[in-house]
């Protein structure tokens, strides 16, 4: 009798009406293999159809890939064809003209010695993906050569090509080899022991299961048993930590996207040395799931951003609590003291994580409910969309998980997770790049490639404190194909390792515009990022660079300067003017407590700017913020008018630059270990420890600290 999944090989000797039937059913084994067979020889030749014409064009001028990116996508796929077509055409005719005693397996034999070609297509898959995804993004016309891929119908269908995607095709080698000792057991099964094929295909099984087990590990981990409706194995496509609104609170959610499925989870809280797992809050089926456009979203929760003074705060605990580590560290301190440190850091790493995120992500199941997620980066938001869209064009059926199958596939997601931890810095390891720390000046010069005039402008995200932020705002250039905005901006950066820069187009639908200011309407054009390289970076001189995005093609350039160069406080020469001369002298000169400069400033952002997120974090822009400080040392008759048109991040640049050029800080030197200390404490010390430092302050820094 068979083993457990009936495919055991031992079988027995079959009586003539037996050994008969044995022999029609595997006849009837054999001619769906050869179909299925025929469909993958078909899927093999649709992916290397491009591969030609990609080769010839690699040696012009106008490449539309490297000979390296080729070589890289298709590794290996060329054999892997030649082997499958070889037995194809050597199997087809011996199953057509059927005979009880034909025999095929020396046939079987001889493709599972060859099988040792897919262990180095296994290896390089993951590479393949990647090239072909980044070439896609960069290059518009491999986006849509590898977007739909025609494969040829079997002959006997009517169908005569369905498109795929270059993706899908790239996994159906890995799908087939995984796949390849099930119809061995099958064909075993009906096969008498005393047929002379029965031998070889023994050893066949033996090779290939050898083989599977060899290359299991190495396959890649997004794989899963768990299959769609349709039969198909079900994949893991992206995951990361969203923070989801659930009961107008703010939530730390894994989510996964699945083929066909997208599921958000939160780890189960396990007693030590157990196993991790992961506990569904809700999936939807990609076939059911709509985006709400902003109008139609007004029901959902209004979520109210955290204080900026509050993340502030956050922000200077951790900075502080980073330098003690730093300091334990070099004084060989003790491990214990460490680890207490490191706790406190996550704490407060997790609190604004949780807290910061602002920009709305609205997802809604057509069967009912609406769902809301917060994200810091609109890059990260639109990633998510398209990754979501670019699943639903193809053919979805909705479905319900059984509570069974929505076990499985919950507790594939702690094996198949591609994000393991939260993003925060404390969770990089030591020898991990620590990122820059300092200003990076940036001038946004221009873009071209776009295929008509419309209203645009580019933002800027950097990656801040481990998750990535908006940090600047272009102008919008109305009504251009070749926009040229030239715009200089400084951005603080905090850890940061990559610069993104977005390209939208302004909406300007008075429809469309949501009351909820944080909802972004605009269309992104082309995004896009690069690496801040610190031996590129910390250079003098200004590095100019193009970013490709889509087709579009953004011209900037940047130029750093560390922290402790941005942090040498230099006195100004002149004794006339604000910028760089004591507080003391300027309220002096000005007959007041406060300078003229902190008070028109505060005045009005607390008039344009209070509900502006990010109102001190965005940068303006770096010329504004020139021509507000050389208004504001010449005591211009026109400062009132000029602020009233200035852009608010402008007037709140210029504020942080005047703190900045103080001869001496705010918070004098003298204090500043007991500020630092201060913030380091327990929530609610800090702030009766600054009051004790307070009158250490001179008169007038008490002043500023009131405003």
């Amino acid at each position: 009798s068979g083993g457990r999944d009936g495919r055991s090989p031992e079988v027995r000797s079959l009586r003539p009406v037996e050994a008969g039937k044995g022999l029609e059913m595997r006849k009837l084994v054999l001619s769906g293999f050869l179909a299925s067979e025929e469909i993958y020889i078909n899927q093999l030749e649709a992916l290397l159809l491009p591969m030609k014409p990609l080769k010839a064009t690699a040696t012009t001028s106008q490449p539309v890939l490297t000979i390296q990116q080729i070589e890289t996508i298709f590794y290996k796929i060329q054999d892997i064809y030649e082997i499958h077509k070889e037995f194809y055409d050597n199997l087809c005719p011996k199953v057509q003209q059927w005979d009880s005693q034909v025999t095929m397996g020396h046939l079987f034999q001889k493709l599972a010695s060859q099988l040792g070609v897919y262990k180095a297509f296994v290896d390089n898959y993951k590479v393949a993906l990647e090239t072909a995804e980044k070439c896609s993004q960069s290059n518009n016309q491999f986006q849509k050569i590898s977007e739909e891929l025609k494969v040829k119908g079997p002959k006997d269908s009517k169908d005569s090509h369905t498109s795929v995607t270059m993706e899908a095709l790239l996994y159906k080698p890995i799908d087939r080899v995984t796949r390849s000792t099930l119809v061995l057991h099958d064909l075993l099964k009906h096969t008498p022991v005393d047929h002379p094929d029965y031998p070889l295909l023994q050893d066949a099984l033996r090779i290939s299961q050898n083989f599977l087990s060899s290359i299991n590990e190495d396959i890649d981990p997004r794989r899963t048993a768990v299959t769609t409706p349709k039969g198909e194995t079900r994949q893991l496509v992206k995951d990361g930590f969203l923070v989801e609104v659930s009961e107008s609170s703010r939530k730390l959610r894994h989510v996964f996207l699945f083929t066909d499925v997208l599921l958000c989870a939160k780890l189960k809280k396990t007693s030590a040395g157990k196993h991790q797992q992961y506990d569904c809050k809700w999936y939807i089926p990609l076939a059911d799931l709509v985006f709400p456009s902003p109008e139609e979203s007004e029901a959902s929760p209004q979520v109210h951003p955290f204080p900026d003074h509050e993340l502030e705060d956050m922000k200077m605990k951790i900075s502080a609590l980073k330098s003690e580590i730093q300091k334990e560290k070099a004084n060989k301190g003790q491990s214990r003291a460490i680890e207490r440190l490191k706790k406190k850091m996550f704490e407060n790493e997790f609190l604004l994580l949780l807290n910061s995120p602002t920009i709305p992500f609205r997802i809604h199941n057509r069967n009912g409910k609406s769902y809301l997620f917060l994200l810091s980066s609109d890059y990260e938001r639109s990633e998510w969309r398209e990754a979501i869209q670019k699943l639903q064009k193809k053919d979805l059926q909705a479905f319900v998980l059984s509570s069974v199958e929505l076990q499985v596939l919950t507790g594939s997601c702690f094996k198949l997770r591609t994000v393991h931890n939260i993003p925060v810095t404390s969770n990089k390891d030591d020898d991990e790049s620590p990122g820059l720390y300092g200003f990076l000046h940036v001038i946004v010069h221009s873009a071209k490639g776009f295929k008509q005039s419309a209203n645009l402008y580019c933002t800027l995200e950097v990656d801040s404190f481990g998750y990535f932020v908006s940090k600047a705002k272009t102008r919008v250039f109305r009504d251009t194909a070749e926009p040229k905005w030239d715009e200089e901006f400084e951005i603080e950066l905090e850890g940061s390792q990559s610069l993104r820069i977005l390209c939208y187009e302004k909406c300007y639908d008075k429809t469309k515009v949501n009351k909820d200011n944080n909802e972004i309407v605009d269309k992104i054009m082309g995004k896009g990022q690069i690496q801040l390289d610190p031996q590129t970076v910390e250079t003098k001189n200004w590095h100019t660079d193009v970013i490709e995005m889509n087709g579009i093609k953004v011209e900037f350039s940047m130029k750093f300067t560390s922290r402790d160069m941005s942090l040498k406080r230099t006195p100004s020469k002149k004794q006339t003017g604000v910028f760089g001369v004591k507080i003391s002298v300027v309220t002096k000169r000005e007959r007041s407590k406060v300078p003229y400069i902190v008070r028109q400033c505060v005045e009005e952002v607390e008039k344009r700017g209070i509900e502006e997120v990010g109102i001190y974090r965005i940068s303006g822009v770096a010329t504004d913020i020139q021509a507000l400080k050389a208004v504001f040392d010449a005591n211009n008759k026109d400062i009132l008018l000029m602020l009233s048109d200035m852009d608010i991040n402008a007037i709140a640049g210029t504020l942080k630059l005047y703190f900045r050029e103080l001869p001496e800080p705010l918070l004098t030197d003298r204090l500043y270990p007991a500020f630092m200390e201060g913030i380091g404490e327990a929530p609610r010390a800090p702030r009766a420890r600054l009051g004790r430092t307070e009158p250490g302050l001179p008169a007038r820094r008490s002043n500023q600290q009131e405003k």
